[in-house]
């Protein structure tokens, strides 16, 4: 048996058994949007921000080993309270290769602020002026996380930091960090293997049995028609616009992953089994590529967000409870998903040694989430 190989996936192929996953520990980071901020509050944060920018640049003009001893008192001219202060002068000396900050958000620690409800309405109170203990209640509209900010207000989660940030369409934020434990993941019936490729983004396929396919048609499409828009931007020397086009195509990119990944969850949950995805740590440098392929960025796998997937998957996975494995990649899409005997691909077709035939990726899912750490048996 080689090294590694999980023992509660052995005794769940041999003997039924299930695992029992101890509790985990879950962090968010929660992108609250300030509701109804006035004109006056949303300038005062601009001017803040920018005091707060040059508080950092200036602590870069000192020695780096220097840096360190500084504290709110060397910035006693500067209103902005000292606990924010404090944590300018911890970003400033925890980045050791930035020269100048263009723009430094002000961020407090969990002491600094309180989150509270009022009415149908959450809000934060925060103090940011030195020498003034009274707080600045602002409402701040819930979104999609009314359940977190309940956990919050009654106990059961932890506050991180708290950053107020503006998004470049002029939309303040406040950006909370949450910690908190979440149910022990549920005992499994089996494992879904999950295969990601560029044909199809993901294909989870039940043990021996249909599988779930999104298709990456629609993605290609995208990576062709916004690589042509940004030649055609660069070749007129519009550079400020092909960043607005990269910027505009990594959040569809990252929208398409959002609902995926949660279709993901939401599919181990019905079937209450947990997901298993192939290890790709490392692919960029072990899958070599052709220049044309490179040069076709609806080809290049090195623009594709597979990491970006299995990480959505695995916190909204915690949070909902559900496993999740990674198991290595090597022969996954090669292998028979019945007996482990190397076949052939081509394209979106496996074949194997007897001349059987089934969908590659779907294959490769079944070999992910039966993966048992051995190849086929000796008398084969």
């Amino acid at each position: 048996m080689s090294q590694g190989i999980p023992i509660r996936s052995i005794l769940h192929k041999f003997v039924g058994l299930s695992y029992h996953y101890p509790m985990s520990k879950l962090t968010l980071t929660l992108k609250l949007p300030f509701y109804r901020l006035n004109a006056c509050k949303a300038a005062e944060f601009e001017r803040l921000t920018l005091l707060n920018t040059e508080v950092a640049n200036t602590l870069l003009r000192v020695e780096k080993s220097e840096r360190r001893k500084y504290t709110s008192k060397d910035f006693h001219h500067v209103e902005i309270g000292s606990m924010w202060i404090n944590q300018t002068i911890r970003n400033t000396c925890a980045q050791t290769k930035v020269k100048k900050f263009k723009r430094l958000p002000i961020e407090v620690n969990n002491q600094g602020y309180r989150v509270s409800r009022q009415g149908n309405l959450f809000t934060v109170s925060l103090s940011l002026y030195r020498g003034q203990k009274k707080r600045i209640p602002l409402a701040v509209h819930s979104a999609s996380h009314q359940e977190t900010l309940a956990h919050i207000i009654n106990g059961e989660a932890l506050l991180g930091s708290l950053k107020i940030s503006k998004s470049r369409k002029g939309i303040w934020y406040a950006l909370i960090s949450v910690s908190m434990d979440v149910p022990d993941a549920e005992l499994v019936n089996g494992w879904i293997g999950v295969d990601r490729g560029q044909n199809n983004i993901a294909v989870a396929g039940l043990p021996n049995s249909f599988g779930k396919f999104w298709s990456g048609k629609q993605v290609k499409s995208l990576r062709r028609k916004y690589q042509k828009l940004r030649s055609l931007l660069q070749e007129s020397k519009k550079l400020r616009k092909v960043k607005e086009i990269e910027r505009r195509e990594r959040r569809i990119m990252t929208h398409i992953n959002h609902v995926i990944s949660k279709q993901l969850v939401q599919f181990a949950q019905d079937y209450n089994m947990g997901l298993r995805f192939e290890d790709l740590s490392g692919i960029r440098q072990s899958s070599l590529q052709r220049q044309k392929i490179k040069s076709d960025a609806s080809q290049n796998r090195d623009h594709w967000a597979f990491y970006q997937l299995e990480l959505f998957t695995r916190y909204k996975a915690v949070r909902a409870g559900v496993p999740v494995e990674s198991v290595p990649a090597p022969y996954t899409s090669k292998s028979d998903h019945r007996n482990g005997v190397i076949g052939k691909r081509v394209k979106h077709t496996f074949t194997g040694v007897d001349g059987y035939t089934c969908n590659a990726d779907w294959n490769a899912s079944q070999n992910i989430g039966q993966w048992l750490g051995f190849s086929c048996p000796v008398n084969l």
